[in-house]
């Protein structure tokens, strides 16, 4: 009895570390790494009229490759810590949902982005872009020190003193000079970055001034008895002067041994002030553990990578156009066609289908799209949840797993159903390919997914053997194969959450049939995996247990009641899914304000001739008048009142024909009586 009490006690104890863990844990901590973690409320405040440059890394949690560069970046921020009153370094999570307009108005397009700030900047600025994709601490810090340099004299920042080197004569005038603090000089090559390094190291220390000297003037050298570069000279308070004794002439030996120095000791520098976020509890707020079934497939997880895909990861474009455009297009027609979700979804894809393949725009702005997900047209039975909620993907901190984990169901899940509804896609231009689903989710990783360096891998992959698929079943393996592979790579990996290791799936407890050994060695049955991976990810394996009680406030108005069984909101033939003539007035709606914003800005629409008569018959339909709750349109109003003026006149005519043919039968009878 003792143990298997004991048991129960154990696992509510793990599960209660797990949920801490799950809030308290970041890719960055304010307070504790040496840095400034940037938030929505405090980016702008902190970066304009700054009086220090910034450096900023825009990340997502969820970006693996942001995971792996963390503890490059920490260390980074403390190796320059005592630069931060000349330029300092910040990162904003692009993944918090509290930051994705912050994030979309810096037009951040991948993880992790790095941007500088100029200091005393006056209006809101995008901030310029990193040179170079080596991101090797040197090389980040010697850009710190390149963007320094690029200020101008009026708006470089008040604690950075020149970097420019000095000339011979300026150093030799020091010499007959009376000082109350050391003065050292690091002379080195032209390419050299130690001197210019050393003199940000001790800028925020008294009593010492450090500059720089090139090794150009050899006579001069020889009268200082430099022999070799780089050196330190050094000149005291007492008039003494000559060359530092360090047997490694690193930039650590310089500033460690200037900051000994007697009498040289910190500034009191107060402390960066950012605003503090208001009505917010979050070190109190705990993330509940939600326990699942490993062999279900749940549809919280794609629902929520839906939402993250549609409204945070697209958000980061501003006007979708060319192959993006075109790719988007594909992504939505397939998920139209195949995702097995619930009816309201399923609608909401495909009434987006229908309004992209309806525009004839070379360019669409993402605002419109978002007004289309957001329902914004008030179209009756689409709903998209706005919450995120992992359950087959949650990590064990919040960092860990999430969208990448969804993003893989819902591509294993769109490549299942296309091999299980091979007629599927008839009529959509996409069908007879058996790579559709593969090439669709190679452009959109390509063009759209944050992580770059991922995407990179990715695209690797697909140009080895992506081509070799030449069946839908292939397709299904193939997809499957290359998690493997990603798997694999990245098992011990910092990215790997702890609680759920990087494996080769499925596992023998999921699906023993999978697994042979041929000749001692592991061998994969692939066909018990293709059939695996058919069961796994059909509709009949899915589970909605955490997104039933999830009822958005937008549903709640738009009258969007769920049925009591889950099943029952399984998507229905698309053949019997028929849009009422309100929805097709609101999507019609939605096509005459993009089209208006675009010709306003002049941009490019397939039939330019006919953009007069568009823009007339738009601001037609646009008046609308409501009558009983049904919306008019100023044409069909103009129907109603020419309906109702030939009625009228088809009236009087059979009125004044009887009333003549009448008379005419009086007069006949009345003459032949007489």
């Amino acid at each position: 009895m003792a143990a298997g009490s004991g048991r129960p006690l154990a696992v509510a104890m793990l599960l209660l570390a797990a949920a801490v863990a799950a809030v308290t844990a970041r890719l960055y901590r304010a307070g504790e790494d040496p840095l400034t973690v940037l938030t929505a409320a405090t980016v702008r405040r902190a970066l304009l009229n700054s009086s220090a440059a910034w450096v900023v890394q825009f990340y997502s949690s969820s970006c693996g490759h942001c995971i792996a560069f963390a503890p490059t970046w920490r260390a980074l921020a403390g190796d320059v810590k005592d630069w931060e009153s000349a330029i300092r370094i910040g990162v904003l999570d692009c993944g918090e949902e509290e930051n994705y307009e912050t994030c979309k108005e810096y037009g951040i397009h991948y993880y992790p982005t790095f941007r500088y700030f100029k200091a005393f900047t006056k209006q809101f600025t995008t901030g310029e872009n990193s040179r170079g994709a080596d991101r090797e601490l040197q090389t980040v810090r010697q850009m710190m020190i390149d963007f320094l340099q690029n200020h101008s004299q009026e708006s470089r920042p008040p604690a950075c003193p020149s970097l420019d080197p000095v000339l011979s004569s300026d150093i030799t005038a020091l010499f007959d000079k009376n000082s109350n603090h050391y003065t050292a000089v690091v002379v080195e090559g032209n390419n050299s970055y130690v001197g210019r390094e050393v003199i940000l190291d001790l800028i925020q220390y008294e009593n010492i001034v450090v500059k720089r000297a090139l090794n150009s003037d050899k006579p001069f050298l020889e009268k200082l008895g430099i022999t070799s570069v780089p050196s330190c000279y050094l000149m005291h308070p007492n008039g003494s002067r000559g060359l530092i004794n360090i047997v490694k002439p690193l930039r650590s030996s310089f500033s460690s041994y200037l900051k000994s120095l007697p009498g040289v000791r910190k500034k009191l520098l107060l402390p960066l002030e950012l605003p503090v976020k208001e009505n917010k509890e979050e070190s109190t707020e705990t993330k509940q553990w939600k326990e699942f079934d490993k062999s279900k497939l749940y549809m919280a997880d794609l629902e929520s990578g839906l939402h993250y895909l549609l409204r945070v990861e697209l958000a980061t474009h501003k006007m979708l156009e060319g192959a993006e455009l075109k790719t988007f297009k594909d992504f939505v027609t397939i998920a139209a066609k195949l995702f097995p979700g619930r009816q309201p979804v399923v609608k909401l894809l495909e009434t987006l289908q229908e309004w992209l393949v309806s525009l004839p725009l070379d360019k669409i702005p993402y605002d419109a799209i978002l007004d289309l997900v957001n329902n914004k047209m008030r179209i009756s039975g689409i709903f998209l949840t706005k919450r995120i909620e992992w359950v087959g993907c949650q990590g064990s901190r919040p960092e860990l797993r999430g969208y990448t984990c969804s993003l893989w169901k819902l591509f294993h899940t769109l490549t299942v159903q296309a091999a299980l509804q091979p007629k599927a896609l008839i009529n959509t231009g996409l069908e007879d390919n058996p790579q559709i689903v593969l090439q669709i989710m190679r452009r959109y990783i390509h063009h759209f997914f944050g992580c770059k360096a991922c995407a990179q891998h990715f695209e690797e992959m697909a140009k080895e053997s992506m081509d070799s698929v030449k069946t839908l079943d292939k397709a299904v393996l193939w997809l499957w194969e290359k998690h493997n592979v990603v798997n694999n790579r990245l098992a011990g990996d910092l990215t790997e959450d702890p609680k759920f290791p990087k494996v080769q799936w499925p596992t023998p407890d999921l699906c023993p049939a999978c697994h042979e050994e041929i000749k001692g060695l592991h061998s994969w049955n692939e066909d018990h995996v293709l059939q695996f991976m058919k069961y796994h990810y059909n509709s009949e394996n899915i589970l909605y247990k955490y997104t039933e009680s999830q009822t958005d406030a937008s549903e709640t108005e738009l009258g969007d009641t769920r049925e009591a069984k889950d099943k029952n909101l399984l998507k229905k033939p698309s053949g019997n899914r028929e849009n009422n003539i309100l929805d097709q007035e609101n999507i019609r709606d939605s096509e005459s304000k993009v089209l208006d914003k675009l010709i306003g800005n002049h941009g490019p629409v397939k039939d330019r001739g006919k953009n007069a008569v568009e823009s007339v018959n738009r601001e037609e339909s646009r008046q609308s008048v409501s009558f009983l709750g049904i919306g008019f349109s100023n044409i069909d109003m103009s129907l109603c009142v020419v309906l109702y003026v030939a009625s009228s006149l088809f009236l009087m005519i059979m009125y004044f024909f009887f009333r003549m043919r009448s008379k005419r039968w009086k007069v006949k009878h009345y003459r032949s009586s007489v």
